[in-house]
């Protein structure tokens, strides 16, 4: 096993990167050696029968928050962080190393910057009639409750018309996050562009080869639709649109590459903005990485 930390503390240890980076690997990785818990920190992979599209590790029972939501179901940066903080709560008080994870870089941030602004989940009955709503009608209240938040709001958003229509209508007070006191470190893996750009297309490519059209067609055939939530995730559309007969699997895969590479270059420019993290880069970023978490840092 590793050299346990000097401080004898629990550690919290995220792990960011853009996607295709070898994150997943890098965390179960650590998280062995370290007998800790990992916890998903990607928007979309708290979603259930969206495991192939979204790269949800195989080994799902290793994780905590995979699967905690239907594709139609909304989730935000708020909910995510009070679901987590009990995780990281339960974990502390029985001593145990944490590794967070995933291609959502605002999520781990709001817990490690503890964030003290963030909306709280939406009243469950208003959520479920704005979803019933037509876009056409939920931009015409906007606009007539509150016109100064509807010039500010990408209007052909649906979502972030819905969401500010719910923060507008029902007013709770912030998300509070407060840590336990973990050892906490904070690292990415970042790839050369060009390195990233072919992991990104053996990967999309591998996508489809292991099944990904059909995961699209049963969602679709268990009544979800382009407009839920759990859609917005890469490829989604393009595939659902190949279903539906748009357009060939071949123009669905560029698509999905090229998207994944500009999502790819976004996520390498928040990194860059990123507080108290300590980034590799190279051919050599996954085992700079693990060195550092399971010694070096032990050492300081």
């Amino acid at each position: 096993m590793a050299e346990q930390h000097r401080s004898g503390i629990p550690r919290l240890i995220g792990i960011m990167g853009p996607t295709a980076s070898g994150k997943t690997e890098l965390a179960e990785s650590i998280a062995h050696e370290l007998d800790a818990q990992l916890i998903n920190a990607d928007a979309f992979q708290i979603y259930q029968g969206m495991d192939i599209g979204t790269a949800k590790p195989s080994n799902k029972s290793s994780y905590r928050l995979l699967d905690i939501r239907k594709p139609s179901e909304s989730f935000g940066v708020g909910e995510y962080v009070l679901l987590a903080q009990a995780v990281l709560r339960d974990c502390w008080e029985r001593g145990r190393n944490v590794v967070l994870v995933g291609g959502t870089g605002l999520y781990v941030r709001a817990l490690f910057e503890e964030y003290t602004d963030m909306a709280p989940a939406p009243d469950p009955e208003l959520r479920r009639k704005l979803d019933e709503r037509t876009l056409e009608d939920l931009v015409s209240e906007l606009r007539r409750v509150a016109p100064d938040e509807s010039s500010r709001v990408d209007l052909k958003n649906r979502v972030r018309v819905q969401r500010t229509i719910e923060r507008l209508s029902h007013w709770k007070p912030s998300v509070p996050v407060n840590l336990p006191p973990f050892e906490k470190t904070k690292l990415a893996v970042v790839r050369e562009p060009s390195d990233t750009s072919d992991r990104i297309t053996r990967r999309v490519v591998e996508m489809v080869h292991n099944g990904w059209v059909q995961e699209v067609r049963d969602l679709r055939d268990n009544g979800y639709t382009l407009s839920d939530p759990g859609m917005r995730a890469l490829g989604y559309r393009a595939i659902w649109e190949h279903l539906a007969g748009e357009i060939e699997i071949e123009e669905a895969v560029a698509t999905t590459i090229a998207d994944t590479r500009r999502y790819a270059k976004r996520q390498r420019t928040w990194l860059r903005s990123e507080p108290k993290l300590v980034t590799f880069e190279g051919v050599d970023a996954l085992n700079q990485a693990s060195n550092y978490v399971l010694f070096d840092s032990c050492r300081k």
